[in-house]
């Protein structure tokens, strides 16, 4: 089956100074997407812009509002990482429809994996603010639109870039039909992520993070893949996986602390599809969210489409020179805490 690509110039229009969240982001991974002959081994799909009521079903008409008053006006700040510029409504709009034009091709058409390489980024944007890079939070916006067209009963979402995804995991730290799972290096912004965290209410137990030490690298990443993520997965058994795909977990990356590779990306991708086929008929998107160098960028991307399309990927850059810290018995604390052994 073929896999899919959403990317749209309008994706460019975002525009913070002087920000790593820059549109060299997008340019740097299509430009090696096609040097690496993997873009042609993909399908472009159309993107679209959300409409008002898909913003609406995960944020308030005041921060909606807000956004598209202040591109209108030629831009502002939120903070001092959250900027909108004249093009960023249009830009954001299209990111978060585009996610949500993605899991329709993966629930409604012949489509199994889909990647959204769309901007603004999105995991930190709460109900009601926009933080961290973050507009609209495109994932959340995908899984709640999927839940109210009947598309799927249950989904889960895997966050592996560096930062929590806290916008993401407020949204549905009270949703039964919802699986989050972050794994993130800890402490670092926004401060969020606590493992001992299950969810709220009804949503207890549909929370999982895992909170990892600076100089976490390969090998402490697919410990707790195979031994957290896998088994909170077949325990839930969803009918859909979306992917916050954020890639500063990577040892270049100017925002991290973390030591993965590229080829340590293509192997955990490569995991999260082995999974996607058993549980849910591969059924997988994939949204992109952090990743600031734009070497290991564009290398990452690279390296999930190809775990995607199981094509072999040649990792230019190589592992880190420093030395991996052993994350211990981490996962089995948090295994013991969720429940994931017996």
């Amino acid at each position: 089956m073929s896999v899919g690509l959403i990317y749209d110039p309008v994706f460019l229009e975002h525009v913070m100074y002087d920000c790593p969240e820059r549109p060299d982001r997008l340019l740097a991974i299509i430009a090696h997407l096609q040097e690496t002959g993997l873009l042609a081994h993909l399908q472009i799909l159309p993107g679209r812009a959300a409409s008002r009521e898909e913003l609406l079903s995960n944020h308030t008409p005041a921060l909606v509002d807000m956004i598209e008053e202040l591109a209108a006006n030629g831009g502002g700040e939120f903070d001092g990482d959250t900027f909108v510029s004249a093009g960023s409504f249009r830009a954001a709009a299209y990111a978060a429809g585009s996610a949500i034009s993605a899991v329709e091709a993966v629930c409604q058409s012949s489509f199994r994996q889909v990647y959204v390489l769309g901007r603004p980024p999105g995991h930190h944007a709460t109900a009601r603010r926009a933080m961290g890079f973050c507009l609209f939070n495109n994932v959340a916006i995908a899984a709640r639109t999927a839940l109210r067209q009947g598309w799927v009963k249950k989904l889960a979402i895997i966050d592996f870039d560096v930062h929590h995804g806290n916008g993401t995991a407020n949204s549905f730290a009270e949703e039964p039909r919802v699986l989050y799972t972050s794994v993130h290096q800890w402490p670092l912004y926004p401060g969020t992520g606590d493992w001992r965290e299950t969810g709220i209410g009804a949503g207890r137990g549909c929370t999982l993070n895992i909170p990892l030490p600076p100089h976490t690298g390969d090998a402490g990443y697919l410990r707790v893949f195979d031994e957290l993520i896998k088994p909170a997965l077949y325990r839930f058994a969803p009918e859909l996986v979306l992917v916050s795909a954020g890639y500063d977990a990577h040892w270049a990356d100017p925002l991290g602390d973390m030591l993965l590779s590229a080829a340590a990306y293509r192997e955990l991708c490569a995991m999260i599809s082995d999974w996607a086929d058993t549980l849910c008929a591969g059924r997988q998107v994939y949204c992109l969210e952090g990743g600031y160098h734009l070497g290991s960028l564009a290398s990452g991307v690279a390296a999930t489409i190809s775990a995607l399309l199981g094509l072999p990927y040649r990792d230019t850059l190589g592992p880190s020179s420093l030395k991996e810290t052993d994350i211990g018995d981490l996962p089995r604390r948090v295994a013991r805490w969720h429940q994931l052994v017996n």
